[in-house]
């Protein structure tokens, strides 16, 4: 069926964990630039530096503003970039998108940094990174901003809770994953991300 007929509220747990996760697994394939989608997450920076270490990219693209935190205006780029730096990834081989509020702006922004760093004709993979549960909008974004030509390998962190296996397990993250299915849904419906089938 097509996301946008889903009803969310109205998925089982089996279909919620197909819906969010089928087909997000790294392919282990080298890239560009190692894409971090914006969110202050130790697991997020981890799991950069360690691809960055394994020789996956050698430009780090660190993304988001400070929108969301009401109680700390520190650019989510910026609070990644001090814990990445300590984790061994040179400064010179990072880039920063500091603007973004949400995903969709992770996306459109830091197409600017790309092209201002070595060119968006030159980007043929990037290999991205985000929590388990959002990466399957974050790469429903990049498929609808970013040029056609440019391809993906799929690094969901590697957090303890949170992941296809174990995302019931936890009321925090039952409720994210919930939280994001709706919204995949609801951007969709509204032409923020483009349609796509699914099987559930």
């Amino acid at each position: 069926m097509l996301i946008s007929e889903i009803q969310p509220e109205t998925l089982t747990r089996e279909q919620l964990t197909r819906f969010l996760f089928d087909g997000i697994q790294d392919d282990g394939k080298n890239g560009d630039c190692i894409f971090v989608f914006g969110g202050k997450s130790e697991s997020r920076v981890k799991k950069a530096a360690r691809l960055f270490r394994d020789n996956r990219a050698p430009w780090v693209l660190l993304t988001g503003g400070s929108a969301r935190w009401e109680d700390d205006d520190t650019p989510e780029a910026e609070w990644m970039k001090a814990r990445i730096v300590k984790l061994g990834v040179p400064e010179d081989a990072l880039l920063l998108e500091r603007e973004a509020a949400n995903t969709t702006e992770n996306v459109v922004a830091s197409m600017m940094v790309l092209q201002r760093a070595f060119g968006l004709n030159r980007v043929k993979r990037l290999v991205v990174v985000s929590s388990p549960y959002h990466m399957r909008r974050a790469r429903m974004t990049l498929t609808t901003y970013m040029p056609r030509w440019v391809r993906y390998s799929l690094c969901p962190d590697d957090r303890p809770y949170g992941q296809r296996y174990n995302w019931w397990k936890s009321q925090k993250e039952r409720e994210r994953v919930m939280k994001e299915a709706a919204s995949i849904v609801k951007y969709v419906r509204a032409g923020i991300l483009l349609d796509e089938e699914v099987e559930l």
